[in-house]
């Protein structure tokens, strides 16, 4: 698992491209799943919650076929892996 954060023109915009176009491209890397999530203080702001690993996450930005893809959905830069703060059992 792994959460990722990105700021993007339109909400709407960025779920239509990251639902279809975004999804197909993510699973050639390994991608399992996603939840979305807005984020409750930055209107512009998304929260990626990825059944992915580190290495499909990076091999996925450094795809030339990628940027397209994320100037097609909004993003005003590039998806942010966020930094583990630590693991807990509960």
């Amino acid at each position: 698992m792994m959460l990722a954060t990105t700021q993007v023109e339109d909400v709407d915009r960025f779920l239509k491209i990251f639902s279809t176009k975004g999804a197909e491209k993510r699973q050639q890397y390994g991608s399992k799943g996603s939840a979305v999530f807005r984020d409750p203080s930055e209107p512009n702001r998304v929260w990626v919650i990825f059944d992915w690993d580190e290495a499909g996450f990076k091999n996925f930005v450094s795809d030339p076929s990628v940027p397209p893809i994320l100037q097609e959905a909004g993003h005003k830069g590039r998806p942010q892996a966020a930094m583990l703060a630590g693991r807990y059992d509960a």
